[in-house]
């Protein structure tokens, strides 16, 4: 899938564990987890703006785009 989730990263520099996000923004860490594996479909954007807002980013930061992962799909 081309759209990446980088929330690990975001994760490791703000030495967040996965659970106190959870907490944070009222995920559950199932959901929390497809996402931050980049297996979910789609987000909504509420859930967007709560993880923004607990982590102190952007979008942009947290979602990328990357041609080459489709180019070697097909």
């Amino acid at each position: 899938m081309p759209i990446r989730v980088t929330l690990d990263r975001m994760l490791l520099e703000r030495r967040m564990s996965l659970t106190e996000l959870c907490d944070r923004v009222g995920i559950t860490m199932a959901n929390l987890s497809i996402l931050k594996t980049g297996k979910a479909k789609a987000v909504r954007f509420s859930t967007l703006e709560a993880l923004c807002r607990e982590l102190g980013c952007q979008p942009g930061d947290l979602l990328s785009f990357d041609d080459e992962d489709e180019d070697a799909a097909e």
